[in-house]
């Protein structure tokens, strides 16, 4: 059996594992809630130390905290922000709504920590958590969290898209395909004309991702309970914002409004929304690989994708378009993610929104699955597809929807005509526009359609 110790709380005492670093009101939330056993991801986790290390500073440049506690706390807090500690925050994400565990799991694990440090005790809530409260930690912990994985995942992974997308755009600019409406046939485009409008989809999606931005970089710290910041010091949240900010690099600000910051999610709402739009436009690129490679023989046969692995247990030879799967499988995520986030943004009462850690915990999963998936639609498909020059060649010779560029010569009804004679008789539309109309042939023999 695993030894133990005691550790007490307002509630009493409680046993926890010996070797643990938490305390005794992390082990009661790790006993309530065996739910899912889905854990606050990592970036919540760097977030929550990020914070703690700077309310520590900003208390003690205050006047408020003992100065070696406070260095104390600050080396802790460093060690849990950069990953030393992970095992150590052992809750479920389906856990009070207020993320008051974890942000109690944070305090205990550095109040340990720092004690050992500083050779004294560190109280987790008079010392790790003064002038905050769960309810402007958890919060801040979201708008952070999310700030730093789009910006150190998400942009990157979007940049390289569109980057791979433009070089495939002048490479395949000259390469005349099918278009297709309805999955029909229709009017001719390049596929460099084709590829731009994926590029565009993903430069729109970063300009909306970007334009959440400075509602994100408003943080709710100083609001403290309720959003009136009492056991917070005046100055408490510019100070610790500006802190935040020399830490990162980031221009952090205190809310406009702490009421709101601690009632609402909507920032986190409008994030997720736009990671939905990124996620609508990833599905689309998606199937559309997927369709151009179809076959090679019975489909469409455009392109080949990159060949990745066997595609079937039982059929050799048999390839499949797995990247593009896998990447419309993470937009099916991301959008399930935001109806859930938005349910749960839709959850704030009064002065509290009480959904808070499935938010971070969605919100952080939709960032990170789409910047995995945008980085590897780039370099496992985008990059690599081959063209059948041949298969796009050939269906182009025989659409018949090429009639369309004679409209203005020989109008609508006698094109229509062509169009279906060319379908029945499978034969180029040239040819038998050329027989019904008399137009001139080019220097080829065709006649004279673009």
């Amino acid at each position: 059996m695993t030894s133990s110790r005691i550790e007490r709380d307002s509630m009493g005492e409680l046993e926890v594992p010996a070797e643990a670093l938490w305390g005794a009101q992390t082990e009661r939330a790790r006993r309530n809630f065996p739910i899912s056993g889905l854990r606050m991801p990592r970036a919540f986790i760097r977030a929550l130390g990020l914070i703690k290390r700077c309310a520590a500073g900003t208390n003690a440049r205050l006047g408020l905290l003992d100065a070696e506690v406070a260095r104390a706390i600050e080396a802790a807090a460093g060690e849990v922000a950069q990953g030393d500690h992970d095992s150590q925050f052992p809750l479920d994400v389906f856990q009070t709504g207020s993320g008051t565990s974890t942000n109690m799991n944070a305090n205990e694990v550095i109040a340990h920590l720092a004690s050992a440090r500083l050779g004294r005790p560190v109280h987790p809530n008079d010392h790790v958590n003064m002038s905050q409260s769960s309810n402007d930690v958890i919060p801040t912990a979201i708008h952070l969290s999310a700030t730093l994985v789009l910006r150190e995942e998400l942009l990157p992974a979007i940049a390289r898209l569109i980057e791979v997308l433009a070089r495939r755009e002048r490479e395949l600019g000259a390469v005349v395909k099918t278009g297709r409406t309805h999955l029909m046939d229709a009017m001719p485009l390049t596929l460099g004309q084709e590829l731009s409008g994926w590029r565009s989809q993903m430069e729109h999606g970063r300009a909306r991702l970007m334009a959440v931005e400075p509602r994100l970089l408003a943080l709710a710290q100083g609001g403290t309970a309720v959003g009136t910041g009492i056991n917070a010091a005046p100055g408490f949240g510019t100070a610790f914002c500006a802190a935040l900010a020399t830490l990162t690099g980031i221009p952090f600000g205190p809310s406009s409004n702490y009421f709101e910051a601690l009632s609402s999610q909507d920032t986190a709402v409008e994030l997720s929304g736009a990671l939905k739009v990124l996620a609508v436009s990833l599905m689309k690129i998606a199937n559309d690989l997927r369709w151009m490679n179809s076959g090679p023989l019975a489909g469409l046969g455009e392109i080949s994708l990159p060949a990745l692995q066997p595609g079937s247990s039982i059929m050799p030879g048999k390839v499949n378009p797995v990247v593009p799967e896998a990447a419309a499988m993470v937009a099916a995520q991301v959008i399930g993610n935001d109806a859930t986030i938005t349910i749960a943004g839709a959850s704030g009462n009064f002065q509290l929104n009480v959904m808070l850690p499935v938010i971070a915990y969605d919100l952080l999963e939709s960032l990170r699955l789409l910047a995995g998936a945008l980085r590897l639609l780039a370099d496992r498909a985008l990059s690599g597809f081959t063209v059948n020059g041949g298969r796009l060649a050939g269906a182009l010779e025989r659409n018949p929807i090429l009639v369309t560029a004679l409209n203005p010569v020989i109008g609508y009804e006698k094109g229509a005509a062509i169009a279906k004679q060319a379908y029945a008789e499978g034969r180029p539309i040239r040819e038998i526009a050329q027989q019904l109309t008399g137009l001139p042939a080019n220097n080829s023999g065709t006649c004279s359609i673009r």
